[in-house]
């Protein structure tokens, strides 16, 4: 098999992990490629590429970090759709669900094809009158807000050309249902099991009692506009890809034509996960 594998290198132990990944990958006879900013770490070793190229060239593409490192491979990754892998070096680690040590056995169930595929939607925005987002894809959460500034805003919604709500907020948080667990869930959004397709859109702070997070089809088109005269606001994909926005400039939100395909194995259910790493129903320990 063609693995690929991408690092944060800012994360304790990944040089070790990297390491032990390309120990085996040699030994048995695999194929490995490494995202060329980790030169650094192996100078001598043979194969690298770029990150843009490693979808393509690879079967399997592993991302070592964090959940912010996976959902970066995930929109360059794209519309190839390739198998992703997280190994977590972080703390939380939701989406990234092996370990290093984890590592080496899960690679050998897949290769001995002990493993399943779980698809999950993103999410897709368009600027009006913008040349367009180098990714325009997110996999978590597509976020508007004022920026920096503690300030409310109105932010109008319409979904398929109608109006909804307009929210006098300190943003809007337009989430997948992986991203229900991430921002959306930390201003009261709903969790939504990530096999499902749908669209949260989940106001931060509204500025009224009655308003509450809602729940769209994944096949509905949301227009979202924000009046922010004295500043531009700011569009946000999965925390990590900014762009700014005019007064009254319309973000057009629609699901991505592609999804994320994640290697997933059977002792890493999706409610596991939710009772394990955000402690779901368990009671407090007085």
């Amino acid at each position: 098999m063609r693995f690929g594998l991408i690092a944060n290198l800012k994360r304790v132990g990944a040089n070790d992990a990297i390491e032990s990944f390309i120990s085996w990958a040699q030994g048995q006879k695999h194929e490995l490629i490494l995202c060329d900013d980790l030169k650094s770490i192996v100078p001598d070793y043979p194969l690298f590429t770029t990150r843009q190229e490693l979808a393509v060239d690879v079967d399997i593409l592993v991302s070592m970090g964090g959940d912010g490192t996976l959902l970066a491979a995930a929109r360059s990754v794209g519309k190839e759709s390739t198998l992703l892998l997280g190994v977590n070096l972080g703390s939380l680690g939701f989406l990234t669900q092996q370990t290093p040590q984890q590592l080496v056995p899960a690679l050998e169930a897949i290769v001995a094809g002990n493993y399943r595929i779980e698809e999950r939607m993103l999410l897709r925005a368009e600027v009006e009158g913008s040349t367009g987002l180098p990714l325009p894809c997110a996999l978590n959460d597509v976020v508007v807000d004022n920026g920096p500034i503690s300030r409310v805003v109105d932010i109008n919604l319409r979904v398929n050309g109608e109006d909804v709500v307009t929210y006098t907020a300190d943003g809007l948080i337009v989430a997948t249902p992986t991203g229900s667990t991430a921002y959306s869930l930390a201003v009261g959004g709903p969790i939504v099991t990530p096999g499902m397709d749908a669209i949260i859109a989940a106001p931060i702070a509204a500025f009224s009692l009655t308003t509450r997070p809602m729940i769209f089809s994944g096949d509905d088109v949301l227009e979202v506009k924000i009046k922010s005269e004295r500043r531009p606001a700011i569009l946000t994909l999965d925390g990590q890809v900014a762009t700014e926005l005019e007064d009254s400039q319309v973000v057009r939100i629609t699901r991505a034509d592609f999804r994320a395909r994640f290697v997933v194995f059977p002792e890493n259910s999706y409610y596991k996960l939710l009772r394990s790493k955000l402690h779901w129903g368990v009671p407090p320990s007085f």
